[in-house]
């Protein structure tokens, strides 16, 4: 008979040979590695977190010159947007009033056919040949017949007149729809546009409120310049005005040095930087568009090596800032939120570009 054999048993760790030896030691490694990374994880939640580095002015000034022009683009299309609105509310306002005086033709019209109409419900509107045996003198009748023939004809000219007014005036009503529905549009665009200037400029304002004492007086006194004080020397070496015009829009941007950046706004009391070349043009008698992107196609173009005070300079691949130079490398412009006008080299910003208001 074969001999019964009892199963082999497994030998238990540390007790037999050394496959059982690496087994232990594996085990030992793993509970050791997940005691230290709990123990990690505890005391890193159990710590404070170190606070966050300020960031130096060289940082600041890059990041908030980023969103200060940002802003300015975003105030360029509120700039253009509020053109189109007030247009669309100027035309609304005309067709308004037009809608008026046709309403006001329109009645007059209906009371003096109405007069007509009441005027033959009294005379009995009787057959013209029974009217013409009735009457005692039919010479009479005859005349006054012919009158009733013409009435008649003037009758159905004012039928005519009405239903013409009536459908010019039920064109009236659609165009004013329409601008109605373009003014509501360009209003929630202008909206758009201003939540996301106000954005940008809170996204800076909350960067600035970072810096230290020293850091932010150093920043701004960097970007101020000339913002604050009196009225700056002319450049040296600049030469004069190529005309009376540009001599005046040159004079209205050196009055202005001082006011305060507001966007949105074209004067007296403050700017943005296309309201002030617009405003100095206007007090030379020349209109000129409202936002940067439509005053650089304002006049003639020209290269910057030919620049002449009174010309319009224009900023970033995006034509989004613009300055008038005065001569000698200067210009004067509203440059951000929180500045205001200033005397400043052309070279601050990428040179988008130039033009020369006729």
């Amino acid at each position: 008979m074969a001999a019964h054999r009892k199963p082999r048993r497994r030998p238990l760790s540390g007790q037999g040979g050394a496959n059982g030896a690496t087994r232990t030691a594996r085990t030992v490694r793993t509970a050791a590695t997940l005691a230290l990374a709990g123990a990690a994880t505890a005391t890193a939640a159990g710590a404070p977190a170190h606070a966050t580095p300020r960031p130096t002015a060289a940082q600041v000034k890059a990041e908030v010159d980023r969103l200060y022009q940002q802003a300015e683009t975003a105030t360029e299309r509120y700039n253009g947007v509020k053109v189109k609105a007030d247009e669309a509310r100027t035309s609304l306002a005309r067709l308004r009033d037009e809608a008026a005086r046709r309403t006001e033709r329109l009645n007059t019209s209906r009371d003096a056919l109405g007069s007509v109409a009441a005027a033959q419900y009294r005379s009995g509107g009787l057959d013209p040949a029974v009217q013409l045996g009735l009457s005692s003198k039919p010479e009479t009748y005859l005349e006054g017949a012919s009158l009733a023939e013409l009435a008649g004809t003037r009758q159905a000219a004012m039928i005519t007149g009405i239903r013409g007014e009536l459908g010019q005036l039920a064109g009236l009503r659609a165009r004013a729809d329409e601008r109605i529905k373009d003014l509501g549009a360009r209003r929630a665009e202008l909206a758009r546009h201003k939540a996301t200037v106000q954005k940008k400029i809170g996204a800076a304002q909350r960067l600035l409120d970072r810096l230290s004492a020293a850091q932010r007086a150093d920043y701004d006194g960097q970007r101020q310049g000339a913002d604050g004080g009196g009225t700056p020397e002319r450049p040296a070496g600049s030469a004069p005005a190529p005309n009376a015009r540009a001599a005046a829009a040159v004079a209205f941007a050196y009055g202005a040095i001082g006011k305060p950046y507001v966007w949105g706004s074209t004067g007296p009391g403050s700017f943005d930087c296309s309201g002030l070349t617009q405003a100095a043009w206007r007090a030379a008698g020349v209109s000129l568009p409202r936002t940067t992107y439509t005053q650089i196609n304002a006049g003639q173009r020209v290269s910057r090596d030919r620049l002449a005070p009174g010309d319009l300079v224009f900023f970033f691949s995006g034509v989004s800032h613009v300055g008038i130079y005065v001569g000698g490398g200067q210009m004067i412009h509203a440059p951000r939120p929180g500045s205001a006008v200033k005397l400043a080299p052309i070279d601050q910003m990428p040179f988008a570009g130039a033009a020369r208001p006729a």
